[in-house]
């Protein structure tokens, strides 16, 4: 449509490690980080307004394949449901391998978030959500952040390090949207911490009923863009939406 911008600020880069011309273990090969960048260059500058800024993290470790390419057929629902409450931008963020964490540019429109997603395959690794709230919190210095997803998985980190990363962004009014496939123990119980502090919600979803996680990034989307009163207007029809503010209620207690 001919009102729907293309849109970045910033070129895609990575978290928190020297941009360096060889190639590590574990790392992107070179044609794969060029097409990855060169993706985001081609982007128009995201337009100042209303939008809603949604950080949406995502595990692309190896074992996430099958959750990756979900989350890349559902990820255009997100700004379906953000368009009554003033839009959405969206930044990529990913990690895998030994030490692979980057970011896009903030994105506008579904179509350029897909094709950023589908050019990355995932990869053996641990996690480094550490990183993924360092660079949120950065982040936020500089641009409004309402809210960000994580969807993982696993938990290989000190959740109290991970823990006092969500409660700065907590304090910065930042909601994070935990979404948990699967009962990993370790994983619920520092998902469960991280949303807790951050006045968001964790939530767990069935890779195999692809809805589950759909309503949940739809309700993720709609904090985003227009706060708890989009919310709500999502819940009548959503269990799954209502599970999110119960949380989020809760978490303020």
């Amino acid at each position: 449509m001919a009102n729907i911008r293309d849109m970045t600020e910033k070129t895609d880069r990575a978290l928190d490690k020297t941009t360096s011309t060889g190639v590590s273990p574990g790392r992107s090969a070179p044609g794969e980080i060029d097409r990855f960048l060169g993706a985001a260059k081609q982007l128009a500058p995201l337009a100042t307004g209303q939008a809603g800024r949604l950080v949406f993290a995502l595990d692309a470790t190896m074992s996430r394949q099958p959750t990756w390419d979900l989350a890349c057929s559902l990820q255009a629902r997100m700004f379906e449901v953000a368009a009554t409450s003033g839009g959405l931008a969206v930044q990529l963020v990913y990690f895998r391998g030994l030490g692979e964490c980057r970011a896009s540019g903030w994105v506008g429109e579904p179509r350029r978030l897909n094709g950023l997603m589908g050019a990355i395959a995932c990869q053996g690794g641990q996690t480094q959500i550490a990183r993924v709230l360092k660079h949120i919190r950065d982040e936020a210095k500089s641009v409004p952040i309402r809210a960000f997803v994580l969807v993982g998985d696993a938990m290989e980190e000190d959740v109290d390090a991970l823990a006092a990363l969500a409660g700065e962004l907590g304090l910065r009014g930042i909601r994070g949207f935990l979404f948990q496939e699967g009962h990993d123990p370790a994983a619920s119980a520092a998902f469960a911490t991280m949303a807790r502090l951050t006045g968001g919600a964790h939530a767990r979803f069935d890779v195999n009923a692809p809805d589950s996680l759909l309503d949940l990034l739809r309700g993720a989307a709609a904090y985003a863009a227009g706060g708890r009163e989009a919310m709500l207007k999502l819940a009548g029809g959503s269990p799954a939406v209502r599970g999110l503010l119960g949380a989020m209620d809760g978490g303020r207690r």
